[in-house]
């Protein structure tokens, strides 16, 4: 049970501990602060994760099923630090928007689980691809460096250094198996700070600032504030998480042989809710099943839910030790985006898989995924295009994902369901009720 808990930690670490460095890293935080922002991110999702395997009540779907940070939130945070006049209060913010819509989507939950309808491939996977797209040029940044301003920004060492670590990470997905292939993105990082020690680009000053043992104290960077705008963006971002969710738990319960049922949906999006709602309490962020650690049970065939509550159990342990969640500071920014190449590129991907069964043949299809693209890419290939809008409306418009979801569902609506007759709607969405796993992907 320890060792194949740990395997699904390993499976998952890169993605949970990517989000507060981005969002960590797009306010300004210090290493020490950014140790205990991923501290505190791990600490909750061994919390959502305990929710969502072992159950309360109501609540969670109990199944196999590992809940983290989701990537979906990233953009609009971003967004909302960008935003926010006083970097101090970007966490606050970004909290109490979480917070809103945690609460929001535990009481939509049943209800939700009854509209899946509305969010077939052709939403899902737009949504998704949007998510990878979005976050590439964030991997793109840290290639070049850690500091913008520095007359170094981009040399040829930071460039090598990102290539060094891509080579790394797609040489172990190709020559490797099971286990080690699972954690290349892990192995990549270690061997890309180690390859950067001789250019002293590492600085290990945040390893040795740290303490052994400790806790995430409630409310670190300040009481939450609530901003009508966060709220709506990440009220969208809620939509989108319970959507894959939704997908990831009918995948899973294909794949342990206990389909899936409404009750059992309702459930497990109970659980991602309460999970993201409680998470800010513990300075943590929204949080969502994770896609890859489905394809690591079929992989294994090891359906017990129990040794994934072990794998929960383990970020927990790893949440309380300033040490452990220390060493991901450690790695160099261009570091980190070699391997933010592979670990975003892998989300766009997804997406990509997911439209291919979205029944792209038929022309309203392609027309809403090409105009949802084109709105959600909007914010990265032009980021000036809503200058003349008021800021509370940027915060939502600049975030890509936000506006590509409701481009995406408004569209799907007004092709596939409006003035069209229930069986015809009915027909147009049925394959969203028959996801397949999708290992590679980041939830």
């Amino acid at each position: 049970m320890a060792t194949t808990g740990l395997q699904h930690v390993a499976a998952m670490y890169a993605g949970v501990v990517a989000p507060p460095l981005i969002v960590g890293a797009a306010i300004g935080l210090s290493g020490t602060e950014l140790t205990f922002l991923t501290g505190a991110c791990l600490f909750t999702a061994g919390l959502a994760t305990f929710l969502q395997t072992l159950g309360v009540w109501k609540i969670g779907a109990r199944l196999p099923f590992v809940n983290g940070v989701t990537f979906a939130g990233v953009a609009p945070m971003t967004a909302i630090a960008a935003a926010t006049h006083d970097r101090t209060d970007a966490l606050p913010v970004i909290f109490g928007a979480v917070i809103v819509a945690g609460l929001l989507g535990f009481l939509a939950a049943p209800f939700f689980s009854k509209a899946v309808r509305f969010f077939p491939p052709v939403v899902t996977g737009t949504v998704i691809t949007l998510i990878g797209v979005s976050l590439l040029p964030v991997a793109f940044g840290w290639a070049q460096g850690p500091d913008p301003a520095a007359h170094d920004y981009g040399s040829a060492t930071y460039l090598g250094l990102a290539a060094a670590t891509l080579l790394i990470v797609l040489l172990l997905r190709r020559f490797t198996r099971g286990f080690v292939k699972q954690i290349a993105v892990l192995i990549g990082l270690v061997a890309g700070t180690v390859v950067a020690i001789p250019f002293g680009v590492t600085d290990f000053a945040p390893v040795a600032d740290a303490d052994v043992v400790g806790f995430p104290t409630p409310f670190h960077f300040g009481a939450p504030q609530f901003h009508i705008a966060a709220i709506l963006s990440m009220c969208v971002v809620m939509v989108v998480s319970m959507t894959e969710s939704t997908a990831d738990m009918l995948a899973l319960g294909e794949i342990v042989e206990r389909p899936a049922d409404e009750r059992t949906i309702a459930a497990g999006l109970r659980a991602d809710t309460l999970g993201s709602a409680i998470s800010p309490l513990f300075n943590g962020f929204m949080c969502s099943a994770f896609a890859q650690n489905i394809g690591l049970v079929a992989m294994t065939r090891i359906r017990s839910r129990f040794v994934v509550a072990a794998g929960g159990g383990f970020l927990v342990l790893m949440g309380l030790c300033p040490t452990a969640a220390s060493l991901i500071a450690v790695v160099p920014r261009p570091v980190l985006g070699g391997a933010g190449v592979v670990l975003f590129g892998s989300v766009a991907a997804s997406g990509i898989q997911t439209l291919v069964r979205a029944g792209l043949e038929k022309d309203e299809n392609v027309l809403v995924v090409a105009v949802s693209l084109a709105v959600g890419i909007v914010p990265i290939t032009a980021p000036d295009f809503y200058h003349a809008f008021p800021q509370t409306a940027r915060i939502v418009l600049d975030s890509g994902i936000s506006t590509g979801c409701v481009a995406a569902v408004a569209l799907n609506l007004v092709f596939h369901h409006l003035g069209r007759r229930p069986e015809a709607a009915k027909g147009t969405t049925a394959t969203a009720a028959v996801p397949r796993p999708a290992p590679q992907s980041i939830s």
